[in-house]
């Protein structure tokens, strides 16, 4: 084979692996086929470059309409994650023996800055229930808590 040849069968065979290691139990859905939210799932975590969040939320029965009830529920389940990501956020070890949360008693603007960049957290997923519930993932690269100046001590 020639190089071209060469470089097209590997980048083929890395999208492959891609592909086939996202399909692992842990990038599953939360909400079964039947629409029901399973009983048991991660809440938050932080992996080596993403610090996620999943937020549960319920839809006002009381609309007609199901796209309003979709977008409701959608929308509180994102609020919910966010305050999931700032308890994870919060519990981060820095250099010099502190966490995040001690950071941020003595600093308002590192406590602005932390709310701004939760806010503008990632929804890498979003599932709806028989209800009309939502279930969503947020995401954010530990790159822009890195570049807001926190200096996190890797694990």
């Amino acid at each position: 084979m020639g190089n071209k040849s060469c470089l097209l069968f590997a980048t083929c065979c890395l999208l492959l692996a891609v592909f086939v290691g996202c399909g692992s139990k842990a990038d599953k859905g939360t909400v079964s086929k039947d629409g029901e939210i399973d009983r048991e799932w991660v809440e938050q975590g932080i992996t080596k470059h993403f610090v996620f969040a999943r937020g549960i939320g319920a839809a006002d029965q009381g609309l007609e309409n199901k796209t309003q009830k979709m977008a409701t529920s959608r929308n509180s389940a994102i609020v919910n994650a966010q305050y999931n990501m700032l308890s994870v956020i919060k519990g981060v070890n820095l250099e010099g023996g502190i966490t995040v949360e001690k950071a941020i008693e003595t600093d308002s603007v590192l406590a602005t800055n932390i709310n701004d960049v939760i806010k503008g957290a990632q929804v890498v997923r979003s599932e709806w229930t028989s209800d009309d519930g939502c279930v969503v993932i947020l995401r954010l690269s530990k790159k822009v808590l890195k570049d807001m100046g926190l200096k996190i001590v890797e694990e």
